[in-house]
């Protein structure tokens, strides 16, 4: 069933903000610009000042004009929300048509800081895509985790990506990635964690994939396969899974709910359009869950028949 673009801007049109966030050194630029080669894709980046910025300014001004930087240090330490939300209100004009804006922050910054910046956001065009942590496996356990309490950082993650696990000697590889892994899940038990090199994480997990012909009124997920991608300045991926269910008759709200609260094991993002029981008549709902985070925007019409999609690295595992 094809996805047809919303326009930006309305109640099913909203644009996912996704924040990445990470020690120093952790590897985020190289995640932010992998996503950026993402071929068909259309986002925009929103970086601070606060250090240095590496994010390929020639991928971003090649398809969504340029980079909106935020000035003043740290996004989480300004004020107020303003310079974010004015980064976020140019970036989700409709003129952009953007799948997706992704902010990278500093590497002090706070995840549950900026997510709070994001959720509460003043602009109506955007929505809460997820909250990506980097971790830099060989150094974590002497920058973020040192101590015997879990970080509280953990808390805030939708998506966990563990790198540089290449530069681990090879013996201490699988327990360390064990190890990161247990004390991620005592603090976020419904967190999602992937292993990455060079940040490249499957963009199917972060936002929808336009088809190379990125047409105007479709945006079509991504063909997900289990195969290695390799191409010009790409590192091999694990990709993602999905499976699709055809709603051919109406769901009943209660389990409508009960799904978007408790998705299927494995299944880190779930979207889709339904058909919804009502009282009188039957209403239409765009539903997306990233982690917890949960978008549910109505439709001027029920879907004649509705689609959800799970997509998740380790979806193959859900029973």
């Amino acid at each position: 069933m094809p996805h047809t673009r919303e326009p930006a801007g309305t109640a099913a049109g909203r644009v996912p903000v996704v924040a990445v966030t990470g020690h120093l050194g952790a590897g985020k630029t190289s995640l932010v610009n992998h996503l950026l080669r993402t071929p068909g894709a259309r986002l925009g980046v929103v970086v601070n000042d606060f250090g240095a910025l590496n994010v390929d300014a020639a991928l971003v001004t090649g398809q969504v004009d340029e980079a909106a930087a935020i000035s003043g240090g740290c996004v989480c330490c300004l004020p107020d929300a303003g310079g974010l939300d004015d980064a976020l209100g140019r970036l989700a004009h409709p003129r952009l048509r953007l799948d997706a804006i992704v902010v990278e922050a500093s590497g002090v910054a706070e995840p549950a800081a900026l997510a709070r910046l994001i959720r509460f956001s003043g602009v109506a065009r955007v929505r809460p895509g997820g909250v990506v942590d980097v971790i830099d496996a060989p150094n974590h356990f002497t920058t973020i985790d040192s101590g015997d309490d879990v970080p509280a950082r953990y808390a805030t993650a939708s998506l966990v990506v563990i790198g540089k696990t290449d530069l681990l000697p090879a013996s201490e590889r699988a327990s360390t990635i064990a190890r990161i892994a247990g004390r991620v899940r005592s603090r976020n038990p419904r967190a999602h964690l992937t292993t990455a090199r060079a940040g490249a994480i499957d963009p199917a997990l972060v936002f929808d994939v336009a088809d190379r012909d990125d047409p105007i009124d479709e945006l079509p997920l991504a063909r997900i396969t289990r195969e290695a991608h390799h191409g010009p300045g790409h590192h091999a991926h694990e990709h993602a899974r999905s499976a699709s269910v055809p709603l051919r008759a109406p769901v009943s709200p209660s389990a409508l709910v009960d799904l978007l609260e408790h998705p299927p094991r494995g299944a880190y993002r779930l979207k889709g359009r339904v058909r919804v029981q009502g009282a009188g008549r039957d209403h239409g709902y765009l539903v997306d869950v990233v982690g917890w985070s949960i978008h549910v925007s109505a439709l001027p019409s029920p879907p004649e028949i509705g689609e959800l999609v799970a997509i998740g690295v380790d979806l193959s595992r859900v029973k």
